[in-house]
């Protein structure tokens, strides 16, 4: 009896045998079927023997090792491996720093020449389209930074306006030119890596704005479509762009330049990007990786707010790459840190506020300033004041010497005539850390305002995650956190334009 089997579109007749070899049959035809050829990459530099040359992925802008070949006495040698190399632009390093790149996609048997003298232009390729397309590109790309080289040259010592008319006319052409090359490569290889690529590589043309009903242009229309249409040329969810020195920037000039810098806008923007790029595990965790650290670092004020949202929704649940401890680490910053968000009610506190008097009477009197059982308790949510600057120092505290002062004079030139109230915390303890408190506050005579600490305890520095000093909050009228993470410059212009926020939407 004769059995048709079907195995990778293809049928093959046997006679019946035995279950067992039957099974084995099928199983090496399916290996045999399914086997990676690997890569091998074969190699001839001239200029170069006896030596070891390294072959690399970028992984962003860093590059990675992957292998290394031997270079024999005639400049001879192979990269070989059993499994593929993803697909994305490689770098063959040699002994010199030297190196020159080669991309790697589907064609993965293939021969490359050169000479170390000058590797575009005496490159030979053999069994790889996408490079024998790339080193097309940039034997163009070599021509043409020549001459656009010479006519900036030539721009730097012209005189005559109309000649640097006539130059800048010319470099504007080369771009074009640039653009036209690219996408009739694009045309003519669209199943190619080098095609994606290239058009990477280009930014999106932004049509004329319409005309408005008044029949002026549309002044905000050009920024609409650019924002929308960034990524047109720019497929971030193709893992062989991970593996290219572009994604990075491309990324971050979208999430810092082009989308509005408002923490809710950002979120909005920034969610779909890391939703898109799960169909790659890769990808995901290079997107996540890059937002979350610069989130993270941001100095900008309310920016955390997106990195709390990033750590919640995405990386305490889905960063597989991380560990059980950098999660729980995390899991205890965000707790720290969500109630600080500007827009929360900023936590309450029980403090004492030392008069003046007792500063003054203590400057020489070493018994009065260890003495802790002095001034009033308040609880800061009863102060009665349009806005409350909020700032935690310490005496021993470098930057402190320069805010504190800096911030008291502010408060004697305007906040005190505006009502505005100044809330000093000293976060230093104990009898030393009183003495040290009274010494700094006269000698900078840092009056007028409230001077306050708690001696008996030091959750108000759980509350605020005071992890270093000074920390400046801006507290309304209801003690939400409208600002923090400001220098004493920016108290006055935040809260004239939080007043004037306010007034607009009182108007309107």
């Amino acid at each position: 009896m004769l059995l048709r089997i079907k195995i990778n579109s293809k049928y093959f007749i046997m006679r019946k045998l035995t279950g067992r070899i039957i099974i084995f049959l099928i199983a090496f035809l399916l290996a045999d079927f399914s086997y990676s050829q690997g890569y091998d990459i074969k190699l001839h530099i001239h200029g170069l023997s006896d030596t070891t040359v390294l072959l690399g992925h970028y992984l962003n802008k860093s590059m990675y090792p992957d292998d290394t070949a031997y270079l024999d006495h005639n400049g001879f040698g192979v990269f070989k491996g059993k499994n593929e190399l993803p697909g994305g632009m490689y770098i063959i390093y040699l002994p010199s720093t030297k190196f020159f790149q080669v991309l790697i996609d589907k064609d993965q048997q293939f021969a490359i020449e050169t000479d170390t003298s000058d590797f575009v232009n005496t490159v030979k390729i053999k069994g790889s389209e996408d490079n024998t397309v790339f080193y097309e590109f940039q034997k163009y790309m070599v021509t043409l930074s020549e001459e656009a080289g010479a006519l900036q040259q030539k721009l730097k010592t012209s005189l005559a306006e109309t000649e640097k008319e006539d130059i800048k006319a010319r470099l504007k052409k080369l771009g074009d030119d640039r653009k036209a090359y690219i996408s009739s490569t694009i045309e003519k290889n669209p199943g190619l890596f080098v095609s994606t690529f290239l058009k990477a590589t280009l930014d999106i043309e932004v049509p004329d704005p319409p005309l408005l009903a008044n029949g002026k242009k549309d002044s905000v229309w050009q920024y609409y479509y650019f924002r929308d249409h960034y990524f047109d040329n720019f497929d971030y969810t193709d893992p062989r762009l991970l593996r290219t020195p572009l994604i990075e920037d491309k990324i971050m000039d979208y999430v810092t330049k082009v989308i509005p810098q408002i923490p809710d806008s950002i979120i909005l923007y920034i969610s779909p990007m890391i939703e898109n790029s799960k169909a790659d595990s890769n990808v995901f965790r290079f997107m996540l990786i890059t937002l979350f650290n610069h989130f993270a670092r941001s100095n900008i004020m309310g920016m955390d707010a997106v990195y709390i949202y990033l750590a919640e929704k995405y990386y305490i649940s889905e960063s597989w790459w991380s560990d059980k401890k950098f999660i729980s680490d995390l899991k205890d910053r965000i707790a720290k840190a969500k109630p600080l968000l500007i827009g929360k009610t900023a936590p309450d506190m029980e403090l004492m506020v030392i008069p003046d008097s007792h500063f003054i009477a203590a400057e020489n009197d070493t018994a009065l300033k260890r003495f802790p059982h002095i001034g009033s308790k308040i609880q800061m949510h009863n102060i009665e004041a349009p806005y409350t600057v909020l700032v935690f120092w310490e005496a021993e505290c470098g930057h402190c010497k320069t805010v504190l002062p800096q911030l008291h004079k502010l408060y004697k030139k305007s906040l005190h005539n505006k009502n505005i109230k100044i809330l000093a915390v000293s976060t230093l303890f104990g009898e030393e850390g009183k003495i040290k408190w009274i010494d700094f506050v006269n000698k900078n005579k840092l009056y007028g305002w409230l001077n306050a600490w708690n001696p008996y305890s030091y959750q108000f520095k759980i509350d605020y995650d005071i992890l270093a000093t000074p920390q400046l909050f801006i507290l309304d009228k209801n003690k939400k956190i409208v600002a923090k993470r400001i220098s004493p410059e920016q108290i006055e212009p935040m809260i004239n334009a939080l007043e004037s926020m306010n007034k607009n939407k009182t108007d309107n």
